[in-house]
């Protein structure tokens, strides 16, 4: 509010438009911009964002201030929001460009400590802990209001340059509702927040010894996570396969004797396995040997009935989405009986 009443109202176009302006001139003095960009209503739509935002609406006085910001989410009002150790920067257009620096306590080691133990065998994969696929069992637990991931009110501090008195301003509020969607994005980043070590949580000795004795559920290390598995930036030339046993020998420098084991573990159960060759003589070969429809193959992989029709009347070897590649591959390693258990599940 300004001194003798309220600043005029300026549209939501006439605030974009000198937003972009202010923004170009921040990108031309060498700062990187990652605006906020919503598609639709919804805000978060993966378990981790829709955690984000349900947890911090539990708490009173953040469920009735949120909902002011989610509007300057959707509109594109958050031109920028980054998250680092411990801190959330961002930056809002409303009737100015405005700076919000939100601080998060990193998770206190006890708690760490309490989830840890608490998940310990019950998460499989990296894919799995990035994706929120788990039992709902884990779910309470990284979820708790009390002794879970999420921060408490106590331990965030909120800071806006605006001329807002309130403690949470809408511009705060829409930075906090775009974490939200940047989770979406990067599940890691939270773990980031909060000062933690995500791999923490992956029973890893389990996944090398299921994949090296056969006993168990056998998985795959998938592409994208290899450099959170490892640590390693990946060059893009190489192939899949080639691309584990590459970055695992980048990592296998590490000075932990028991993480270097476990390392040419993974080298050595990697080259035992045989990629999937995508051709639509083995799609059709893969589906059949489930006995299943072309509805319960999609259904399995990800994607539609079309889809999988289109693939096995293709030619040669099929040029796929890594996403569907990856599912393929790790359908591949399933027992019929295995298909079967995981489809009741994602119903």
């Amino acid at each position: 509010m300004r001194y003798g009443g309220w600043a005029p109202y300026v549209s939501v176009a006439k605030r974009r438009a000198k937003a972009a302006k202010e923004m170009k001139k921040l990108t031309s003095k060498g700062m990187k911009m990652e605006p906020i960009e919503v598609q639709g209503r919804r805000i978060a739509r993966t378990f981790w964002g829709e955690a984000w935002c349900s947890h911090l609406e539990k708490f009173s006085d953040y469920e009735n201030r949120l909902p002011r910001g989610r509007t300057y989410v959707r509109n594109g009002s958050v031109c920028h929001l980054a998250i680092s150790k411990g801190k959330i920067e961002a930056i809002v257009s409303g009737s100015e460009l405005y700076s919000i620096i939100i601080n998060i306590t990193p998770l206190s080691t006890a708690k760490w400590k309490n989830v840890r133990k608490q998940c310990a065998g019950q998460i499989g994969s990296m894919l799995e802990l990035l994706q929120g696929r788990f039992s709902d069992n884990v779910m309470q637990i990284v979820t708790d209001q009390h002794k879970g991931l999420f921060p408490r009110p106590n331990e965030i501090k909120l800071t806006c340059d605006c001329p807002d008195w309130a403690e949470m301003c809408k511009h705060i509020a829409a930075a906090l509702n775009g974490v939200g969607f940047r989770l979406d994005q990067q599940p890691e980043l939270l773990f980031l927040l909060r000062n933690v070590d995500h791999e923490e949580l992956i029973a890893a000795e389990l996944d090398i010894q299921s994949a090296t004795t056969g006993k168990g559920k056998r998985r795959r290390l998938a592409e994208a996570d290899l450099a959170d598995v490892f640590g390693v930036e990946m060059e893009e030339p190489v192939k899949p396969r080639r691309k584990i046993i590459v970055a695992a020998k980048k990592a296998i420098t590490s000075k932990n004797s028991v993480r270097k084991k476990s390392i040419k573990k993974t080298i050595a159960a990697v080259k035992m396995n045989k990629a999937f060759t995508p051709t639509a003589a083995a799609v059709a070969r893969l589906r059949k040997r489930f006995k299943m429809n072309a509805s319960q193959f999609a259904s399995l992989l990800g994607v539609s009935p079309a889809t999988v029709t289109n693939r096995e009347n293709g030619n040669g070897n099929l040029n796929l989405r890594q996403r569907t590649l990856d599912a393929l591959t790790q359908a591949a390693e399933l027992t019929p009986e295995q298909v079967m258990r995981k489809l009741k599940l994602n119903r």
